[in-house]
């Protein structure tokens, strides 16, 4: 009974390396259609692009509240000197208004870098998990390829000794008819022999 292989453990081989992102690597989906995942590849395939989808959130999200944050600083200079009739007090609420929301930006702002700068760390060890796993199924896939390869070169080398064998056992049948019509023609004589072709011809069509 075949020993079986024991599975390596490759988290370790993978942690800390400098690695694609596997779902964007076009080489990984050659090798890992869908057919070919298992169920905690297609988990971690999973968490990796939701969080790139976060981070593209973000990157975005960040992006807009920048420029809304400099829209509302341009509003306050804008309105900064203020009357004092009824419209001056109304300029005055949205002032303070507009400094409140700038003041919400600024925290959510805080917020969302702090996530931002986190995003690539998380990103690249659920990246580590999906190629230490993704190395395992190739290992196991290349080890069941290799004993088929095995097989099938024991099966070529016996397929080739006994096709050498073939060939040579035709060669000498082919020599030995040679002979016998040889034998048979200086004996009989072309115009028997012809007959005898004849004949022969006749016997193989009607098979």
């Amino acid at each position: 009974m075949l020993k079986k292989s024991k599975k390596p453990d490759l988290s370790g081989v993978v942690r800390n390396k400098k690695l694609p992102i596997l779902t964007l690597d076009n080489r990984w989906h050659e090798l890992f259609p869908d057919d070919k995942k298992n169920t905690t590849m297609r988990e971690l395939e999973q968490k990796v692009n939701n969080l790139l989808k976060r981070q593209g959130k973000l990157v975005n999200d960040i992006k807009d509240m920048k420029q809304l944050k400099s829209n509302l600083l341009k509003d306050i200079v804008d309105n900064m000197d203020l009357i004092t009739d009824s419209s001056g007090r109304a300029k005055e609420k949205k002032l303070d208004k507009n400094k409140k929301y700038i003041n919400e930006i600024n925290e959510k702002l805080e917020a969302y870098s702090d996530e931002l700068a986190d995003l690539p760390y998380q990103i690249k060890l659920v990246n580590e998990e999906l190629m230490a796993q993704s190395m395992q199924v190739l290992y196991q896939q290349m080890e069941k390829n290799r004993v088929q390869i095995n097989e099938i070169s024991d099966w070529i080398a016996n397929i080739r000794e006994e096709l050498k064998s073939k060939i040579l056992l035709k060669q000498d049948m082919e020599t030995r008819n040679s002979l016998i019509y040889s034998y048979m023609h200086d004996i009989l004589g072309a115009e028997v022999m012809e007959l005898f072709d004849k004949e022969i011809s006749k016997g193989n069509d009607n098979q």
